[in-house]
């Protein structure tokens, strides 16, 4: 029997939420879901799945471990876009809003449209329109 799932949240966990929340929150146009805003927690929707804006006191509420020695990037972000001028657009606010440059817009070998960038606290996103 198999079970149909979907992605509902992804959560990063964040020094300053607020100001995380607001980055993407700008960036993006994003609608918060006021109804689970918290003292460590802010989220947004995105479409079929919501970004969601932890605080470093989650990882003790979820029964986690912060990562102490991971190396590397351990996750990427993805934001799709209707079409290559947004992603233009949006790389450049994003740029004038804190993030940091990793690779100029271009095109993928499998026909993708992209920027990868870094938000103000080091997380890994790209901006993106498939095909």
């Amino acid at each position: 029997m198999s079970t149909k799932v979907a992605l509902s949240y992804v959560n990063l966990f964040c020094t300053d939420i607020e100001a995380m929340f607001g980055f993407y929150q700008g960036l993006f146009d994003l609608e918060e879901i006021v109804e689970s805003r918290s003292p460590m927690f802010r989220g947004a929707r995105t479409g079929a799945a919501s970004i969601g804006f932890s605080a470093h006191d989650a990882y003790a509420l979820l029964g986690l471990e912060q990562a102490t020695d991971a190396l590397g990037d351990q996750a990427l972000l993805t934001f799709e876009v209707p079409d290559r001028a947004a992603v233009d657009a949006l790389t450049a606010k994003a740029l004038l809003q804190g993030a940091t440059q990793v690779k100029a817009p271009f095109e993928t070998y499998y026909g993708w449209y992209q920027s990868v960038l870094r938000d103000p606290e080091g997380h890994a996103f790209r901006i993106n329109r498939a095909g």
